[in-house]
């Protein structure tokens, strides 16, 4: 099958797609030398296509499928999908809808915390996929009979694995437990890029509010930088460089060439220049304007209290065929030992009739775990 390389043959592919319930979707790209992905090639299948798109072909609008992408009456199917939606909110803002995304339906099956693409297609589609062409450059023309064969596949046995899933949560009644994931995979703010909140990246290697600050200020002057010139962040300045200059905070373009994590002769250039002045807006500022420095530092929880919590998660999500890291996470965890009424997911909605009523039962000594033929098992008390 060629690749779609203009518009009236995009379009009418896209028609086509249109017509059924559900769309399979994937994309190739490369990144390594961008802070934005770029492009390489779109999957696309339905029950009785299979379409690639170049969207590199230099004539080719892509406004049929963005227009598809956006067609609330198909379904978008993809599998861990995150990247592939940045690529569309890069583009156009574009964010399909409406959305399921296989790797966080196989959680809700019992698939684990994070299941591939090809043990699904094993286990649901009875496929095997060569992965051999997973690295290759996609951004090179032509693309081979290998790369084409391997980039189809990514969206043929999708259709299996997507049909399959569907079966599996319609019987166990859990359909609705993708909601809420899907809302976060579906939300603008997901793919906001915002230079201020750059930060949290590097927030676990910083112990004083200074440090903080200094951060907060080079952190975001990175990735302005990274996105203007459309470089990795590396190509401005590496993390370990950047922690260099947060916990010396260097207040000269000089005390800045000392670091040994600066390249020769960096100090002398606009951007020593620039750190040095995100440096001394950092060390200006406000304390109190600071956000809080570690989880740990701000929560009154006991450790112990944690741990079992950690237990009686694995039991329960094993006994119910769920993976746990859908279910609560340790920052949840460490919460709700510390608050019964935390702002966490898992005191909400279904995770709370599953797992978090019984967390605040063994928290408070409603509930003990005792030992079963060798499993782990909740005893009321």
């Amino acid at each position: 099958m060629p690749l779609i390389t203009t518009t009236a043959a995009l379009e009418a592919a896209c028609s086509r797609l249109a017509k059924h319930p559900f769309v399979t979707f994937d994309t190739e790209f490369m990144r390594e030398t961008t802070y934005y992905p770029k492009l390489c090639l779109i999957q696309l299948a339905s029950e009785e296509d299979v379409v690639l798109v170049d969207p590199l072909a230099p004539e080719l609008d892509l406004s049929p499928f963005l227009e598809l992408m956006r067609n609330k009456a198909v379904v978008k199917v993809v599998h861990s999908g995150r990247q592939d939606l940045e690529i569309l909110w890069n583009m156009d803002q574009c964010i399909p809808t409406p959305l399921f995304d296989t790797q966080v339906a196989a959680m809700v099956c019992g698939y684990g915390d994070s299941v591939s693409y090809e043990q699904l297609a094993h286990d649901l589609a009875k496929a095997r996929i060569d992965k051999s062409s997973r690295f290759t450059d996609w951004s090179k023309r032509p693309l081979s009979e290998a790369q084409l064969v391997y980039a189809r596949s990514d969206v043929t046995h999708l259709r299996q694995v997507y049909l399959e899933l569907v079966k599996k949560l319609e019987e166990s009644g859990r359909t609705h437990w993708l909601e809420n994931e899907m809302e976060i995979l579906t939300s603008p703010s997901t793919y906001q890029a915002h230079p201020e909140d750059a930060w949290q990246r590097l927030r676990g290697r910083v112990r004083k509010a200074k440090e903080l600050a200094v951060l907060i200020e080079l952190a975001a002057w990175r990735e302005r930088e990274a996105q203007s010139r459309d470089v990795p962040r590396s190509r401005i300045l590496k993390d370990d460089a950047v922690m260099d200059v947060v916990t010396s905070a260097p207040r000269s373009t000089e005390a800045l060439g000392h670091l040994r994590s600066i390249p020769s002769g960096f100090e002398r250039s606009r951007s020593g220049q620039d750190i040095v002045a995100a440096v001394q807006r950092g060390l200006d500022r406000d304390p109190k304007t600071l956000p809080p420095l570690e989880r740990g530092h701000r929560r009154n929880f006991n450790q112990a209290t944690v741990e079992l919590l950690k237990v009686l998660l694995k039991m329960t999500c094993e006994q119910e065929g769920v993976a746990a890291k859908i279910v609560a996470t340790v920052d949840d965890l460490e919460a709700i030992a510390a608050d019964d009424e935390a702002k966490v997911p898992a005191l909400n909605g279904w995770r709370r009739e599953l797992f978090g009523d019984r967390a605040l039962a063994l928290k408070h000594g409603r509930l003990a775990l005792a030992m079963n033929d060798g499993k782990v098992v909740g005893v009321p008390r």
